[in-house]
């Protein structure tokens, strides 16, 4: 009977627990990052328990000194997490046992380990939607400053990966700029659900005790406290929300590693990695490999198999608490990890990072960029659009058996196709056929311009 009773639950067992038992079961092993929440959130509790004369006032005031002591410890890194105490919460409250004596069993009253996890992983959550909106505004900084560096840099727009319509890099990279705005709304949004505070659902029923909730959602920084005790318990809806705007951020992310990768490759060569951000091979010598970027796309698959996993969880779970959720936090502290690191370390390659105008300019010059502007110059003249189209695809057709682009035809030539061409058919350039997509969301130089100040103001009014 002794065995079992270091065990805060050992009182119904006459066996100890098998040692897989408590090696399968314990969840320190990554629960304990959520040790500054646990303290928080019961040094909260317990002045609750105080004020409202549940427990006597003085053991409420041993209890939050003891718990003060092991906040102390945990920032210093002196805290003594062991295992078969199982989880953060256990490994907690015999530790300010250890501290204040048997007091410490008081802190417990009014409480289950099912709303205290619950108020943990929404504490934890709320602060991490905070850092990942920093993390995609340093993002979309980053951009800002590229695209302001190279504000004339034109390169060719691709659909399909072909060469379609020249554009401003500005205005491409500023398209990853709005992805990461919703990217930051999505994740405000999440904010809103993880603003709930579950402590005195208890088990799953609410508790006997007459606690006082508003008291603990201000103490503790939320808006608002749950409205069923089942629901409080057994909710991760509000995981699922920030697994679910992680994956959509990393294959935003992941998007704008292939241009990165492709752009920095010899074949494309507009862009020109830092030696700080790039790495070697260790074979050949001449390598400078987008390693960032390649694992940045790779950790994508991680984030959405994340998403994937507490969903799988959750859709067969009856109300209300199964342990089955234990599992809902190592995918949850991968995901804050890997967008986060991938954030950090993205912005810092784009920054530095140098932009090759030379290199675009001459993918600019092959690959018929400006057959639409042929299209659009002949529409201009009274000719419907299919028919432009079609002269136009003659013409390209042409142009290809000669091995010859566009611009190397004759007016002669072009003549050939439609009595519509003059000689300012001759004058068709990628810049003006930029300036002239002067409409908003275009990529015409004023417009571009314009988006890129309105980006640059939004970050500022960024709290």
């Amino acid at each position: 009977m002794e065995k079992t009773r270091h065990k805060l639950w050992g009182g119904r067992f006459n066996k100890p627990t098998d040692r897989s038992v408590e090696a399968f079961t314990a969840s320190i092993t990554f629960d304990r990052r959520l040790a500054p929440y646990d303290v928080a959130g019961s040094i909260a509790h317990a002045r609750m328990l105080g004020r409202q004369g549940i427990i006597p006032s003085q053991d409420a005031q041993a209890i939050m000194a003891g718990l003060q002591t092991i906040q102390k410890e945990l920032e210093e890194g002196t805290f003594p997490f062991r295992e078969e105490y199982e989880d953060i919460h256990m490994n907690v409250e015999v530790r300010l046992r250890e501290h204040i004596g048997d007091v410490a069993g008081k802190l417990h009253t009014a409480r289950s380990r099912n709303d205290q996890v619950a108020l943990d992983v929404r504490l934890f959550l709320k602060d991490k939607c905070m850092e990942t909106i920093d993390g995609l505004t340093g993002m979309q900084g980053a951009l800002c400053e590229l695209a302001e560096k190279n504000i004339d840099a034109i390169i060719p727009g691709y659909t399909h990966l072909q060469r379609a319509q020249p554009v401003l890099l500005a205005h491409h990279l500023l398209a990853y700029f709005n992805m990461f705005e919703r990217d930051k709304g999505r994740f405000k949004d999440c904010m809103i659900r993880a603003d709930e505070m579950p402590l005195g659902s208890g088990a799953l029923a609410g508790v006997p005790y007459p606690v006082d909730r508003e008291f603990l959602a201000k103490e503790l920084g939320f808006s608002r406290i749950t409205l069923n005790s089942m629901d409080a318990v057994s909710d991760r809806d509000f995981i699922v929300e920030y697994q679910s705007a992680a994956a959509i951020a990393m294959v935003h992310l992941s998007r704008m590693a292939e241009d990165v990768i492709l752009w920095s490759s010899s074949e494309f060569g507009f862009l020109e990695l830092d030696d700080s951000y790039a790495t070697g091979s260790s074979i050949m010598p001449q390598k400078k490999n987008p390693d960032v970027a390649e694992l940045a796309r790779g950790k994508s698959g991680r984030v959405v198999g994340n998403l994937m996993s507490i969903l799988t969880i959750l859709k067969g779970l009856p109300l209300t608490y199964n342990r089955d959720l234990q599992e809902d936090k190592e995918g949850l502290f991968d995901t804050v990890d890997t967008l986060l690191s991938s954030l950090y370390v993205f912005s810092g390659m784009l920054t530095t990072a140098s932009f090759k105008a030379d290199a675009a300019k001459e993918a600019l010059s092959r690959g018929y960029l400006l057959a639409t502007d042929v299209a659009d110059y002949l529409t201009a003249k009274g000719l419907p659009f299919r028919e432009a189209h079609e002269v136009v695809g003659n013409l390209v057709g042409y142009a290809a058996k000669r091995g010859e682009e566009l611009s190397e035809l004759t007016l002669d030539e072009y003549r050939q196709f439609s009595s519509l061409f003059a000689d300012d058919i001759l004058g068709l350039s990628v810049e003006a056929s930029i300036a002239a997509r002067d409409v908003v969301g275009g990529t015409a130089p004023r417009q571009v311009r314009k988006s890129l100040s309105e980006a640059k103001q939004l970050l500022e009014r960024e709290p």
